[in-house]
């Protein structure tokens, strides 16, 4: 199986995951993410301080791909208290998974990478409004085709429905 055969079937599963979760908590936060990648964000939390969130995106980076990852966090909302500022500031941080897809009319060979992704970043959950406003940076190792460390930084807002 090709590699983009099995990234597409695990971002149908994750997806389809996602939304089932979604259907049985409060919604699924749908959203844009901007930097490195820029692209659609997806989160769905699994439990009060567990998530899942995803991306589908492209990295403007010297080697433009597709980007889709997908990574569980986890949220520690006791860190930092703002009495000025209401709603939550929950730190978070996880690990994922990241393939990034060149693009086919550029194909070199070993052009495709799968990474490893951990996650580090800070949200903000304004009181009694369906929003989730972040900022994250990613260290990244790569592990296909060869053994890579970089680094993904982007910030971003999500609506839940």
């Amino acid at each position: 199986m090709k590699l983009k055969q099995i990234v597409s079937c695990l971002l149908l599963f994750m997806l389809s995951s996602g939304i089932n979760y979604a259907q049985a908590k409060d919604g699924l936060g749908l959203g844009i993410i901007i930097g490195e990648p820029t692209g659609l964000s997806l989160k769905t939390w699994l439990s009060g301080n567990k998530a899942f969130a995803a991306g589908v995106a492209w990295s403007f980076s010297s080697d433009a791909t597709f980007h889709f990852h997908a990574d569980y966090l986890i949220h520690r909302f006791d860190l930092i208290h703002t009495p000025e500022l209401q709603g939550s500031m929950p730190v978070y941080y996880g690990i994922g998974a990241r393939f990034k897809l060149k693009d086919d009319n550029k194909r070199r060979d070993n052009d495709d990478k799968l990474g490893i992704r951990f996650p580090l970043g800070l949200s903000y959950l304004p009181p009694q409004t369906p929003l989730d406003v972040f900022l994250e940076i990613v260290p990244i190792l790569d592990i296909v085709p060869d053994t890579s460390v970089g680094f993904n930084a982007a910030i971003g807002i999500r609506y839940y429905f």
